[in-house]
């Protein structure tokens, strides 16, 4: 064997050999990225949030909430009262399809105490950590509520899709600044957002696979006409939720505005990983409309949204799951689900 073929093959060994030193080293970069970055972004939010929140007005903001009528108040709080209902209502389509036998009542109290937390407090809390504890108390085993999750989640998204893709491809927003976007982009972002909306319908309809798989995890498709309850269920509680500020703005701002913003605050408020998007909603709404109202006004309108839609549910949301869980205490062991 010559020398220099010697050479070149300890080269390439020593090139396998810092490949394969590099693939961990790249791998553990990425993991501890993906764990760092949502914080980073989430700290950077804030320092602009508490950035601007020191040029507002506070004063003025409060002045703002006092002026707004009992009637306009009491209103979204009927709207939000009913949207809960619908949102609630997500956890039925799982209950259909995993036939986890708890009542309807039963499933309705839990996802709407399960919202409320979730609202309040983030995801892990609320849409899974304080499910799993409300549905287990009941017997449901630990995999049933995670298709039941899966689903609620599905259904809260498929609305979100083509909600945002008939506000984006009919009413663009004007966003500010460096937000700005052509008309022409966000029609094309809103179709796409819609075309991914019937994709899952047409699956539903006449796909024969009635199980998507993807990373180890799997969803089983409901049949079409559930499919079509799931969109409309999904739609109207994001509607719903528009209503709510709309109200609160006493129509000086157009609805499709209104939703456009709520519907950016949302994703925005997923992407930061704040609770409760605590100051991304009121970043959104300032940015969205202004120029249209005083900064106090809108931040008044977000406030009393934020009383209506998340802090009252969880002041009802407290007593109710000490509630459930005295009574789950207390059920007997067979008449609960043990699916």
């Amino acid at each position: 064997m010559s020398a220099a073929s010697s050479r070149s093959r300890a080269a390439a060994r020593g090139t396998q050999g810092a490949g394969n030193t590099l693939g961990p080293l790249a791998r553990n970069a990425w993991t501890w990225t993906r764990r760092i970055a949502p914080w980073a972004l989430a700290a950077l939010v804030l320092a602009l949030v508490a950035q601007q929140a020191r040029s507002v007005d506070w004063p003025q903001v409060w002045t703002s909430l006092q002026k707004m009528s009992p009637e306009r108040l009491a209103l979204a709080a009927g709207i939000a009262a009913v949207s809960y209902v619908v949102y609630a209502g997500f956890d039925l389509v799982g209950r259909h399809l995993t036939r986890h036998g708890l009542s309807v009542q039963l499933t309705l109290v839990t996802a709407a105490i399960s919202y409320a937390f979730n609202l309040n407090f983030g995801a892990l809390v609320g849409g899974f950590a304080m499910r799993l504890r409300l549905y287990t108390r009941w017997g449901v085993s630990g995999a049933t509520v995670a298709k039941v999750i899966a689903m609620s989640m599905t259904t809260n998204w498929l609305g979100y899709f083509w909600v945002s893709g008939v506000v984006l491809m009919g009413a663009p927003p004007k966003l500010p600044g460096e937000w700005a976007m052509s008309d022409v982009l966000l029609r094309m972002i809103g179709a796409a957002m819609f075309a991914l909306a019937a994709l899952y319908l047409v699956l539903c309809t006449w796909s024969r696979r009635r199980t998507l798989a993807w990373r180890g995890h799997e969803l089983e498709l409901p049949d079409g006409r559930l499919a079509v309850v799931q969109a409309m269920a999904g739609g109207a509680s994001w509607m719903l939720m528009g209503a709510i500020v709309w109200v609160l703005f006493a129509g000086r701002v157009d609805y499709p505005v209104v939703l456009g913003a709520l519907l950016m605050a949302a994703v925005a408020g997923v992407i930061t990983h704040v609770p409760a998007g605590l100051g991304v909603l009121e970043a959104v709404f300032v940015a969205v409309l202004a120029g249209t109202l005083p900064t106090s006004e809108v931040l008044a309108v977000v406030l009393a949204y934020r009383a209506a839609y998340y802090l009252l549910p969880l002041v009802l949301a407290l007593p109710a799951y000490g509630w459930s869980e005295a009574v789950a205490r207390r059920a007997p062991a067979g008449t609960r689900s043990a699916r």
